[in-house]
Parts: C-alpha cells; sequence; structure tokens
C-alpha cells in the first residue's frame, strides 16, 4: 500500500476498525493493537483512525484479566460501515461456534473489507472459510493443533501475515509490530516511527520474524547444535528418531551430544525428546477433539499404556482425567508450564529441571 500524500491525510475520512471480541481475550493484544490507533491520531493531530469494540450480543465481554469491555452488537448494517474487522480471540477460541459471527464476517468480507485475527482468533476466520487461499498466522502454541484441524491451511511461523486483505497475527507484543506496518503503509515511515518511540519500541520487527527465538540458558548461549538438535526433534514428534541418527547427521558423537544436553538442559537428550512430545500431546488434548489413542499415536507413543504413564508422570494426571478435569469455564484461565519444552527448558533453572525418568 502506497502512503498517503499529506493532502490525502487532510481530506481523508478515518479508517474505521472494528474488533470483535471473543470471551477470555488477551488485554495485551487488544491494548497492543488499539495505543498505536490511539498515539497516531495523537501524533498527527487529526482523527487518522476510528475504533469501535464489537461482540454477538453487545454485552460486555470478560478478558482472561478480570476485567470486561463494553461493546456493540454486530449488525448488517454495520458490516456496511466498517473498513477493517479483527476478530480478538484468545482462552478456548478453538471451540468457540457462533454462526451469526460468521454469516456476518463473510458479510464483511464479501465487501473487500480488510479481515483479520490476533492470537487465536484464526479458529474463526478458518471455520467461516475466509482463510481459504490466504497465508496466515496463530499464537506458536496452537499451531500444531489448528494444522490437525486443517492440514490444508497455510499457517506461517510468522509474527504477523499480511495477504491482500487478510492480517493476522501471533498475539501480543507481535500486535503492536503488526499495527506499526499498517500505519507505515497508510501513512508513511515518519508516523509509524514517531508513533514507535511513543510506545518506546525502538526496534519494531519484521512480518517475517519468526515467533520464537532460541532462548538463553542459565549457562549462557544455548550452542547452536544444541539447537539444531532440539528442532530435529520437534519435526520428528509423530515418526521418531532415535538419537544416535540425531547426533550422526549433525557430524556428532552420541556421548558429545548427550554433554551438551545435561550441560545446558539438565537432562539426557531421551528424557528431552519424551517431553517434547509430552507437550505436543497435551496441547492435542486441549485443542482438538482427536482420541487419546490417536494423540498417542500422533507423538509417537506405540504403547497406550506407555503413554498413558509417561503423560501421568510428567503433568501429574493421565490423559483422558486431564481432558475432563481442563479448565473451560475458570474465570481467570491457566495453564501451569505453558511454554513448550524447547522454550521452557532451554531456560533450565535447578527448581525445575528436565526430569530423568
Amino acid at each position: 500500500m502506497k502512503p498517503e500524500s499529506s493532502h490525502e491525510i487532510l481530506t481523508q475520512a478515518p479508517f474505521r476498525f472494528a474488533f470483535v471480541l471473543l470471551p477470555k481475550f488477551s488485554s495485551l493484544t487488544l491494548s497492543a493493537m488499539v495505543e498505536p490507533l490511539r498515539i497516531a491520531n495523537y501524533c498527527n493531530g487529526r482523527r487518522l483512525y476510528r475504533w469501535s469494540y464489537l461482540s454477538v450480543d453487545g454485552a460486555a465481554v470478560p478478558g482472561c484479566s478480570g476485567y470486561s469491555v463494553d461493546t456493540v452488537q454486530i449488525s448488517d448494517a454495520m458490516a456496511e460501515d466498517i473498513d477493517g474487522v479483527i476478530v480478538c480471540g484468545g482462552w478456548n477460541a478453538e471451540r468457540y461456534e457462533e454462526p451469526q459471527l460468521e454469516r456476518w464476517l463473510r458479510r464483511v468480507a464479501h465487501r473487500n473489507a480488510v479481515l483479520g485475527a490476533a492470537e487465536m482468533g484464526a479458529y474463526v476466520l478458518a471455520r467461516a472459510g475466509l482463510l481459504n487461499g490466504y497465508a496466515f498466522t496463530i499464537h506458536w502454541h496452537c499451531r500444531n493443533a489448528f494444522k490437525e484441524r486443517y492440514p490444508e491451511a497455510d499457517l506461517r511461523d510468522q509474527l504477523f501475515v499480511v495477504d491482500r486483505n487478510r492480517v493476522t497475527c501471533a498475539g501480543g507484543v507481535a500486535c503492536v509490530d503488526m499495527m506499526l506496518a499498517e500505519i507505515r503503509a497508510r501513512y508513511g515511515l515518519g508516523l509509524a516511527s514517531e508513533v514507535a518511540e511513543q510506545v518506546v519500541y525502538l526496534a519494531p520487527r519484521d512480518t517475517n520474524d519468526p515467533q520464537r527465538e532460541a532462548p538463553e540458558s542459565q549457562h549462557g548461549t544455548v550452542p547452536s547444535l544444541l539447537r539444531r538438535a532440539v528442532d530435529i526433534m520437534e519435526a520428528n514428534v509423530e515418526s521418531t528418531v532415535k538419537i544416535p541418527e540425531i547426533s550422526n547427521s549433525m557430524g556428532l558423537s552420541q556421548r558429545k551430544l548427550e554433554r551438551m544436553f545435561n550441560k545446558h538442559l539438565a537432562c539426557s537428550a531421551v528424557a528431552f525428546y519424551r517431553r517434547v512430545r509430552l507437550q505436543r500431546a497435551r496441547v492435542l488434548l486441549t485443542q482438538t477433539d482427536m482420541s487419546v489413542l490417536d494423540i498417542c499415536i500422533a507423538c509417537g507413543f506405540s504403547s497406550s499404556s506407555y503413554f498413558s504413564k509417561s503423560y501421568a508422570e510428567e503433568f501429574g494426571i493421565r490423559p483422558r482425567d486431564h481432558r475432563l478435569a481442563w479448565p473451560d469455564t475458570d474465570k481467570h484461565p491457566y495453564w501451569p508450564g505453558l511454554q513448550t519444552a524447547t522454550n521452557a527448558e532451554l531456560r533450565a533453572s535447578p527448581a525445575n529441571p528436565c526430569r530423568n525418568h
């Protein structure tokens, strides 16, 4: 999109965003989208953007942080008066089914308006068939479960994705990056830079940046070879590979690879690999309707009894019981240890080491 000239900015109408809030949306995600727009108006001295908060019933929508946001009910007339809609989906958005919202979003899309989603809102757009043929992204912890449900989806590992009139974002602080890109595309680099300075965000990231990077552990920077080994494990969850095969593919002895795991992650390579698979199993249990047996197979376990035993040792509850006990209705949802094994254990601490069982 070509930035507008000064004359065009002075004469054009404000761009009208509507944020559709789903129950238990993330307040950080919402603020990270709205505040850059507000500050753009402030810096420019004109109303460049307008925005509103919408929902299916027009009631106050509760967020994850314990407060609610007042909304306006969606309507067909409103669909004709909006330039862009972003669905803000948070906790349990994968189970949110509302045909009225899906019909309304298709009406908005028919007008060729900008249509998008933040964090887990992509589930709603996908269910409405509005991501077919588009590249998009979703929060990293949902990726595997999403691909199980929509295997043909063009899902990208990016902070945010802009594909024609579809905009999607991983959520959280990445929404600042997305909205700065929006401001830059519509009104130029100067205004986007000024907004970034106002929010003290001096290194905006590009759309192609990955959602996660290899963090540092307690013992310093994680060796690139160890990072490669972890990547191989994450890429081979269903069809597992043996540790000697991993070390050979990297030109290392198995003994040296084991030393790296024990030094930086405080566990053996086998224990770490098992936890990667168990973390994947937990995501599939709580975000899909796959049977426990299918999840067992999808996560590389050949024995359902061994899978159940390993899962219980790792999380303190059997897989089937965990699914039944999942806190869907908690007012303040939680997920202890939300991070995958890679992200959590590369920060290995003495209080929570990778176990060698």
